[in-house]
């Protein structure tokens, strides 16, 4: 049978670096260091945390995320700029084959199905609106992102269990003008507490996991980070999540080659 790996590493107090294992996971997945699928569920202390492409004077409310002193990351996947903070739990799950052909359709046709399987578990009928955003009751819950390399897909998102929704809209900036192929629902959000009255972590994440396990038809097993991994995220973390242009200038989004190559010889050390 097939085995899941499940990482539930996190390092709450710097927004930072968790992005920065986010993609060291993925890295190593991709040039099959890891053999295993990983599914990693982790959260942040109170951050913002933009979308590869998204302008931050754009989305983000800056005098209110200053007065706030709220740490203000950019991830390295597309889509919409989010709200972290401990009542948000955030999943992101690997998928490798000898060929990706379909990326898009993989990642929203066939990986997105884990987490509405979980929400299903838990006794809600989420829906699927703009591709990426998981919708329960006409309001979203979840959004979603994905990148491709390497023959090699992840998929990761963040989930609104118990998120403070007032800080949230306080903090991100919702377009004046949305475009008509785009359902407003993305802009409009709520949180699993809401809807059920209360739920613990421990049940979503253990709804989670087992649904990813029915997905992958595989055994999950609870596992620790790899040194490789905790090397590359060092790494990341010291030459681009930690520096402030990467996190603030979208037009530096393109521009790390040497980085790869850097990390290219690290995993092939």
């Amino acid at each position: 049978m097939k085995r899941l790996r499940v990482l539930l590493f996190e390092t709450l107090d710097d927004p930072y670096y968790n992005l920065a294992f986010e993609e060291a996971i993925f890295l190593v997945r991709a040039k099959r260091v890891i053999e295993d699928e990983t599914l990693r569920i982790w959260r942040n202390r109170e951050a913002v945390v933009l979308g590869l492409f998204r302008s931050l004077k754009e989305d983000v409310n800056l005098e209110e995320a200053k007065r706030r002193n709220v740490a203000i990351v950019r991830r390295f996947t597309g889509g919409g700029t989010v709200y972290h903070d401990l009542g948000n739990l955030n999943y992101s799950i690997t998928y490798a084959e000898k060929k990706v052909s379909s990326p898009l359709d993989t990642a929203y046709n066939f990986l997105i199905n884990g987490i509405i399987k979980a929400l299903e578990y838990i006794g809600l009928k989420p829906t699927v609106k703009n591709r990426t955003d998981i919708v329960v009751k006409g309001r979203k819950v979840s959004g979603t992102a994905a990148c491709c390399k390497w023959n090699a897909l992840i998929l990761h998102g963040s989930l609104l269990v118990s998120s403070n929704i007032n800080r949230l809209y306080s903090l991100l900036v919702t377009p004046k003008k949305i475009p008509e192929k785009i359902s407003p629902v993305k802009y409009i959000v709520t949180t699993l507490s809401n809807i059920l009255g209360s739920i613990s972590h421990s049940r979503v994440i253990e709804s989670i996991i087992r649904a990813y396990e029915d997905l992958y038809k595989a055994e999950a097993y609870i596992d620790v980070p790899s040194s490789i991994e905790i090397k590359l995220a060092d790494f990341l973390y010291k030459h681009k999540y930690s520096d402030e242009k990467w996190n603030r200038e979208k037009t530096l989004a393109y521009g790390y080659t040497r980085l790869y190559r850097e990390v290219e010889r690290l995993i092939n050390e």
